[in-house]
């Protein structure tokens, strides 16, 4: 149990370890804006060099956790690096005063509070960059940690046939979502989540170190959600990945349930006591505050893999 002090001064912890000039990005992003439902809404944009406007390209969103942004998003991802070398665009939008209204209704806030309607305005972005980039329509993804992950569990209940494919990273679908879930079609999916996490409970509950930051489900509740819904097979085909890093102190299983009707597959990657971290990207904070950090596989790579995949569906 940590001393309370300690956990009153873990999110300030958290926040300051992300703290980087706002005008450092990588090659190639630009930072943008978008005028939505009365808001200036500002997002970085990726565009690798090997680009062309007569050749159509996945496009890539990927969603920052609470309290970060865009430029967080992408120091921690890698996934500028991966587009440049795979030749993708990648979006980092940013969420109204750091959180993704993703829909545990917490008030303190501002877009759950104000009702930011994000999911209104990431289908706003996407028809932006189609308008100006030649984007593939069944190539589109997204992809999160934390609050952005609980956010893309929203995003594919809400709007799935705007998107060939949804990862959600050490987060899971909020309460509300849960119970009002009825996508109007089956989206692949991938989880992947630490079983130690302390901020977003493994087995479901209050978000936070105290729990104050909203209910979620389960992740393995999540992921059968997703499976039922999808009509995947009940049984999946479970693995038990190399452990390439045994300093760590975490493991990988990885579950695939297959369909026999569509192909939206559900892969649910279970990192055994892994915590609050994106496996294989850029360790933010220490164990002590985020829990063990998994370095036996590439979350970025993986989560790319099945998008590649899954483009063109």
């Amino acid at each position: 149990m940590r001393h309370p002090i300690i956990q009153l001064l873990i999110p300030i912890f958290l926040l300051l370890a992300f703290i980087l000039p706002k005008d450092v990005f990588a090659e190639n992003s630009i930072k943008r804006t978008l005028d939505f439902a009365g808001l200036e809404r500002s997002y970085l944009l990726h565009i690798p060099s090997s680009y062309r406007s007569d050749m159509p390209t996945e496009l890539v969103f990927v969603f920052h956790g609470g309290k970060g942004d865009g430029h967080q998003a992408e120091e921690f991802s890698g996934f500028s690096a991966l587009a440049d070398a795979q030749g993708f665009l990648v979006v980092y939008p940013d969420a109204v005063k750091g959180q993704w209204n993703d829909g545990r209704g917490v008030r303190r806030f501002h877009s759950h509070k104000k009702k930011i309607d994000d999911v209104g305005f990431v289908l706003a972005l996407i028809d932006t960059l189609q308008a100006e980039y030649n984007i593939n329509p069944q190539g589109i993804f997204i992809t999160g940690a934390s609050n952005g992950a609980m956010f893309c569990n929203r995003l594919a209940a809400e709007a799935p046939e705007r998107f060939s494919a949804m990862a959600a990273v050490i987060g899971s679908m909020a309460k509300p979502i849960a119970k009002d879930f009825n996508p109007t079609q089956p989206i692949p999916v991938l989880i992947m989540n630490g079983t130690e996490d302390p901020l977003v409970p493994f087995k479901g509950g209050g978000v936070g170190f105290l729990g104050f930051r909203g209910k979620v489900i389960g992740v393995e509740a999540c992921v059968k959600t997703w499976v039922t819904h999808n009509r995947c097979n009940e049984q999946a085909e479970i693995s038990e990945l190399p452990d390439i890093d045994p300093d760590d102190d975490t493991r990988v299983i990885k579950a695939v349930y297959s369909s026999e009707v569509n192909d939206a597959e559900v892969v649910y990657y279970k990192i055994v006591n892994g915590g609050h971290t994106w496996p294989g990207g850029k360790k933010y904070a220490s164990e002590r505050i985020v829990g063990k950090h998994c370095k036996d596989i590439d979350a970025t790579g993986v989560i790319w893999e099945f998008f590649r995949q899954h483009s063109g569906r």
